[in-house]
């Protein structure tokens, strides 16, 4: 798998699109890769070697290799490459000879200076296109729906086929075992140019000189400058007028004002303070603040010593607990957990949560709700 980056990269392409300027300035700072990125790539040299052997080819197990390989790996990894030969499988079924790659160097710099990318796999059979991400990750639900990653990987399909095939459109899927999403967007290939054309290439060339507007939003998540951007700081410090308010007082639309920001909020604070505590283990000192030890709790210096002392005692030193559904699913396995507990496992009705109305689970049911119909 390639390891290279480009500035201007699909998976950071929600973030430059709304914020040309931060990708420059995230290009100024080291990549610090994180634990669930290395889980990730893992994942997916494990993916691109079962996919491989599906199709034939003999390639050495990279299992041995992998620092995070788990059973759940092993299962996820084996449902995407079931997954891919499915798809592949229904290409065939309307096309006599479809074309399939895995883990293809995409170009798309015709709209995107130096832009790039990798394929997890693409299939073409006949007018359709065909792109499929292997996403590992369980924090996030990706949808495929005008997914702009995506939406680059298709354009550098499009440079290699199009000219070759007569492609008409494009069919997009996120494949997140994890999470148990799949996710496919189909579009037409005049819509995807479009797009590319009139949005994604003129922001880029914004992007890739360091211009256009700072905006803050929820791409900030993952900008290497979050903590530090004053424009996410002026966005968040808006709500700084409500914070002496009793929020009885307030206006509804200042309430709803205040709802659409709040975590957002939380979610900055946040990062600011982590931000200054590293800064402050690096020697800045902060005007008002100090290092202090936080609050720690007890524990033994040796689990093997402490378990063979109150043995010698005449007490059990150890305790029988059910493992949880998460580690019990890691331990048996996904499909091996089905199979004996399904039955057993139930899910409560959760907790309610006040969210905007563009998020796609369906509106609870209160008892206010009987009533006003009742009334």
């Amino acid at each position: 798998m390639p390891n290279k980056h480009a500035v201007l990269s699909a998976s950071s392409c929600y973030r430059w699109l709304a914020c040309p300027p931060s990708a420059l300035e995230c290009a100024k700072l080291p990549d610090n890769s994180s634990e669930f990125a290395r889980q990730g790539t893992d994942a997916h040299t494990l993916c691109e070697f079962k996919v491989k052997t599906a199709l034939g080819q003999k390639l050495e197990d990279p299992t041995k290799f992998l620092t995070y390989f788990d059973e759940e790996m092993a299962e996820c990894t084996d449902e995407y490459a079931q997954f891919v030969m499915e798809c592949l499988a229904a290409a065939k079924a309307s096309c006599n000879d479809p074309l399939i790659m895995v883990e293809q160097r995409l170009d798309f710099s015709k709209w995107v200076p130096g832009g790039f990318g990798t394929g997890d796999c693409l299939i073409v059979a006949d007018d359709t296109l065909n792109v499929i991400d292997y996403k590992h990750g369980l924090g996030v639900l990706v949808d495929a729906e005008k997914n702009p990653q995506m939406m680059c990987y298709a354009l550098g399909a499009l440079n290699l086929f199009d000219g070759i095939y007569d492609i008409r459109q494009i069919s997009m899927t996120i494949f997140q075992p994890r999470r148990d999403n799949v996710s496919t967007y189909t579009m037409a290939k005049e819509e995807l140019l479009q797009w590319a054309d009139t949005i994604l290439k003129p922001a880029a060339e914004l992007a890739a000189k360091g211009e256009g507007e700072y905006r803050a939003g929820e791409h900030c998540r993952f900008c290497k400058i979050k903590a530090t951007c004053r424009k996410r700081a002026e966005y968040n410090l808006e709500l700084a007028r409500y914070d002496f308010a009793v929020p009885s007082t307030l206006q509804d639309e200042e309430i709803e004002a205040v709802l659409a920001k709040a975590d957002e909020l939380v979610n900055w604070a946040g990062d600011v303070k982590d931000y200054a505590l590293q800064q402050a283990l690096s020697g800045k000192k902060w005007d008002g603040w100090k290092l202090v030890e936080g609050r720690s709790n007890r524990r033994y210096v040796s689990e093997d010593a402490v378990a063979a002392k109150v043995a010698e005692a005449g007490f059990d030193p150890y305790e029988k607990k059910l493992l949880g559904i998460t580690a019990m699913t890691k331990q048996l396995g996904k499909k091996r957990f089905e199979e004996l507990l399904s039955n057993l496992v139930e899910k409560p009705q959760g907790k309610p949560v006040l969210v905007p109305e563009s998020d796609k689970r369906p509106a609870m049911h209160t008892a206010a709700d009987d009533f006003n119909s009742e009334n």
